[in-house]
């Protein structure tokens, strides 16, 4: 009888043990969405619509256009939201590749380069005084070559 408990007692371990291994693998998973839900879907929406008159960009068709470009990229990891997120730098490389890969679209560029840790350290180490003006000088500069970025009315 006790070698039949234990037995059993050894079993269900085993299946409880395989069944938390494929919940940490599922989190481990959906991880940058989660991330996306918990800190960024407050201002962006669940859907990254935005809320465009109230400063916050929609992301469908027009985030890609910020991974295309060398301080478009700057610009993303200075963006308030991500400063405050408390994600470490791989999180918010996962959660940006994991944006511009639901919402990015053909604002992508064909050779776009996903997101890594180093460069999220390296391009958070850059200095931006003003993350609105960054903003605005990459948007004019953009438009001038006929890239169309999100609606961004700060002052």
């Amino acid at each position: 009888m006790k070698r039949r408990l234990t037995g059993a007692l050894l079993g269900a371990v085993g299946l409880a043990s395989a069944g938390i291994a494929a919940t940490i693998a599922l989190a481990a998973e959906r991880e940058p969405h989660v991330n996306y839900i918990l800190r960024c879907a407050g201002c962006h929406g669940v859907e990254a619509a935005g809320a465009p008159n109230a400063g916050i960009p929609s992301f469908p068709g027009l985030v890609g256009v910020f991974a295309g470009d060398e301080d478009g990229r700057t610009y993303l990891f200075h963006v308030p939201g991500v400063v405050g997120s408390s994600l470490s730098n791989a999180e918010i490389a996962a959660v940006m590749n994991y944006v511009m890969a639901r919402w990015a679209g053909d604002s992508l560029p064909a050779d776009f380069v996903p997101f890594t840790e180093d460069e999220v350290a390296a391009r958070r180490a850059i200095p931006v005084a003003s993350v609105v003006d960054f903003r605005r000088d990459i948007v004019r500069r953009l438009a001038e070559s006929g890239i169309v970025a999100a609606e961004y009315p700060w002052p």
